[in-house]
């Protein structure tokens, strides 16, 4: 089974999850993509094109007069962020993962926990950044229907250290401890614009994830 194909249980149903891939060769090339929606076995697939429609419109507000209402012409808000930085206007880094409204979250997390660890570190730390415990909060309208809102919410993992979950509840946070390794499921890979040098980290968290190179 692959993460993000759709997968067939023993009663014949059918389901599918989003999934992220990053790629960078040696001459910089980066590629990022989190493919989402569009299930070959629930989907309509336009012959002359092969492939099936998304489902992002889903998205979209029924209620009228709102940023996001549905109207001829306008694209949805969408989830699905697959992110490439760049540094001097030259791509360096590309990452991302699937989760939903977690998405943009946990993507911030991982940008600033790379550009805060490389002076400690001495360099790039990939792996170090997508390790580190995460968190996310549910504070405002959800993308996906009935649009949950749990207001003051902060989800974090269990390594999370306990004196941050303290001082985030006597601030008024209603704080949920999550399992260890809960919150991301994200990947990237980098070049070094100075010297070519490629690197890449995967997700350990939940989903199969891999960084392989050639």
């Amino acid at each position: 089974r692959v993460p993000g194909e759709p997968q067939t249980r023993a009663d014949g149903g059918t389901r599918g999850d989003t999934c992220h891939i990053d790629v960078v060769d040696r001459w910089g090339n980066m590629v990022a993509a989190t493919p989402s929606g569009g299930w070959l076995q629930s989907n309509p697939v336009v012959p002359e094109l092969g492939f099936p429609l998304g489902t992002r419109l889903q998205m979209a507000w029924l209620e009228e007069g709102l940023p996001n209402s549905l109207t001829p012409g306008r694209r949805p808000r969408t989830t699905l962020t697959p992110s490439i930085a760049l540094r001097g206007g030259v791509p360096v880094m590309a990452f991302g993962t699937p989760g939903g409204d977690q998405q943009d979250q946990w993507q911030l997390h991982f940008f600033l926990a790379v550009a805060l660890r490389a002076p400690v570190r001495g360099g790039l730390d990939l792996q170090g950044a997508i390790d580190a415990p995460n968190w996310h909060n549910d504070s405002f309208p959800g993308s996906f229907y009935p649009r949950g809102t749990r207001p003051g919410s902060v989800t974090v993992e269990a390594r999370t250290d306990p004196d941050v979950v303290a001082e985030l509840r006597r601030r008024g946070h209603d704080v949920t401890v999550g399992d260890a390794w809960s919150e991301g499921r994200l990947c990237a890979v980098a070049r070094d614009p100075d010297t070519g040098v490629l690197s890449a980290a995967a997700n350990p968290r939940g989903m199969q994830g891999y960084a392989v190179g050639r």
